[in-house]
């Protein structure tokens, strides 16, 4: 069965735009091929991306547009240089992981609410942080590799800290700064490099004053076991996992804004959108449908009981939502 992902999105110490510049020189012969034969689809190489690249290919083909799936070929930079070099022309990709990790610039850089231009007030209709990021990695895509941002989804794909249902319950917490207020009466369970992360521990300290009473080191894969069979009240989770869904858990909100928004979207080469005008109107409807409790469902459908396929999910998801046949 496919796994969902086994380590942290996180800052690198190289960004990836400085790795894959070489790529832009190099991929002449590709460039030229993506615009004669049918649409390449890439996508990484866990559960969720499996999904989205299944659902792209779909959607596409439905509008009549010929595609090929070159689907889990691995992480960002692996994925990232496909695309720059031109052996795919299209991928789903985060807008954290652009932010950070292909762009190297720190969540830190982005206000917690920037007034529109005109706004009558200050505080009159207030710019997101989730649409600064947005807004920051298209306009970068654009000029350092000539990619194209299609529509985000709803769904955020962060870190996050969860809790079983009944807890924050009879705790009455919702929020991150709530459970700072009883931490150090409490475990976490999480991998070890999120005890070892600026990110991690140490960003929650510094954010939020927290420390937690107890530390729970585990491999990523048993972390929600541990949750369930009560070794822990809290887990570091990521907000579209299938265990959310699946053993139904409340994630905390992140009120002080300590990680950067994962909202996930198609980044399609320039030449190919010249190409195939018809990619954007075909893709850009899924993005509102794809929630946090839709995408945690349906990567629970292939990473739960039921071992789905991601193509079966897939398919399923889009004929539900009317947009297959039409």
């Amino acid at each position: 069965m496919i796994t969902r992902r086994t380590v942290a999105k996180g800052l690198a110490a190289t960004p990836i735009a400085a790795l894959t510049l070489v790529q832009t020189l190099e991929g002449s012969s590709q460039i030229a091929r993506a615009q004669e034969g049918p649409v390449r689809i890439g996508s990484k190489d866990f559960t969720e991306q499996l999904i989205l690249g299944e659902m792209y290919a779909l959607l596409l083909e439905n509008a009549g547009i010929a595609t090929e799936k070159s689907l889990n070929l691995g992480g960002t930079e692996v994925a990232q240089a496909a695309l720059v070099a031109g052996e795919i022309d299209l991928y789903p990709e985060y807008t954290g992981t652009g932010l950070t990790l292909v762009l190297g610039i720190g969540i830190e850089t982005v206000s917690s609410g920037t007034p529109v231009a005109g706004a009558a007030t200050p505080t009159d209709q207030m710019v997101s942080i989730d649409q600064q990021v947005y807004d920051i990695v298209s306009e970068g895509y654009l000029e350092q590799f000539d990619l194209v941002w299609l529509d985000e989804s709803a769904f955020n794909n962060t870190q996050a800290l969860a809790v079983k249902r009944s807890f924050a319950e009879e705790r009455g917490i919702t929020t991150i700064s709530e459970l700072a207020e009883i931490a150090g009466e409490l475990t976490i369970v999480a991998p070890s490099d999120f005890v070892e992360r600026p990110d991690g521990l140490q960003g929650l300290a510094d954010f939020y004053s927290m420390e937690f009473g107890n530390v729970l080191s585990v491999a990523p894969g048993i972390r929600y076991q541990a949750l369930d069979e009560d070794q822990a009240q809290v887990v570091l989770a990521f907000g579209t996992d299938g265990q959310v869904a699946g053993l139904d858990l409340v994630l905390l909100e992140d009120d002080k804004s300590l990680w950067p928004p994962y909202h996930v979207a198609p980044v399609v080469r320039s030449d190919t959108l010249t190409a195939n005008p018809g990619i954007a109107d075909a893709l850009n409807p899924i993005a509102p449908l794809l929630t946090d409790e839709a995408m945690s469902a349906l990567n629970w459908q292939v990473d739960g009981p039921e071992g789905l396929e991601p193509e079966e999910v897939a398919r399923m998801f889009l004929e539900a939502q009317g947009l297959l046949g039409g």
